[in-house]
């Protein structure tokens, strides 16, 4: 990894999120925030490793981010196309008042920032000079099912919305186990990065940790999870409360029971 080469790809990431900040302006759909986010990682990305020397690790890590990248773009597209507004960025946008606009900018740009730190975690995972191994095995055997997970959580969740069930709280299939599934399998792809980068040694182990360690606080911390369930309390009321009782927040476990 050059300075060159993070240049640039900090550059596309400051476009990119500029783009989408100019698209939310448009529609007032700022739903497509996030999918010119998960395209744009992915792009990022993919043309960072290009940029690498070639090997069969920097091929099987492209095929990945491909598959994720397209798989959460195309679907939160086709659920942004069906809202006029991302409840979440409506709070912010609200809370923020005048300066609105700026403000959005700004957050976007923190945005950029993140996915910076995310290319570099998987550029270093993939600069491992030495033969594939049981530990790259491992790393794809974790983002297939994290892929996977959170492809079903989200496929769940839609077909309940498609259902016309109002009012409530959805808690079946994943939703049963963790109230927010789709999040912890997001964290569970990147997870896998750390994994691949220990055939190239630690200190692209520790460049590859930053993903995950910053996935955790932005999905469980900050723009994630807090806002969503502020929401969901206010729309749902005591059937939320209920299910935050019952249900762990982030990772999968057993109900608990309301009684005591």
């Amino acid at each position: 990894m050059t300075a060159e080469l993070l240049m640039a790809i900090a550059a596309f990431l400051f476009l990119g999120m500029s783009l989408a900040w100019w698209i939310q302006r448009r529609t007032g759909n700022s739903g497509w925030i996030d999918t010119v986010w998960a395209a744009l990682t992915g792009l990022a990305a993919v043309s960072g490793l290009l940029m690498l020397p070639d090997s069969a690790r920097r091929w099987m890590v492209m095929g990945l981010i491909v598959l994720w990248a397209v798989r959460l773009a195309s679907h939160i597209g086709r659920r942004s196309g069906g809202i006029t507004d991302d409840p979440r960025y409506a709070d912010l946008m609200k809370r923020w008042g005048d300066r609105a606009s700026f403000e959005l900018f700004k957050f976007l740009q923190i945005q950029a920032a993140a996915s910076f730190v995310l290319v570099v975690s998987i550029l270093a995972a993939a600069s491992g000079s030495g033969p594939l191994g049981l530990t790259d095995a491992l790393a794809v055997m974790i983002a297939v099912v994290a892929i996977g997970g959170e492809a079903l959580a989200d496929h769940q969740l839609a077909a309940h919305r498609k259902s016309g069930a109002k009012g409530g709280v959805f808690d079946e299939g994943l939703w049963r186990y963790s109230r927010h599934p789709n999040y912890f399998f997001e964290w569970l792809f990147w997870c896998s990065w750390p994994v691949m980068a220990l055939s190239g040694g630690w200190g692209l182990v520790t460049l590859s940790l930053l993903a995950p360690l910053m996935m955790y606080w932005v999905l469980v911390h900050a723009s994630g999870i807090p806002p969503l369930e502020k929401h969901m309390l206010a729309s749902r009321g005591d059937a939320f409360r209920r299910y935050q009782r019952q249900v762990n927040a982030f990772f999968p476990g057993p109900r608990k029971s309301l009684d005591g």
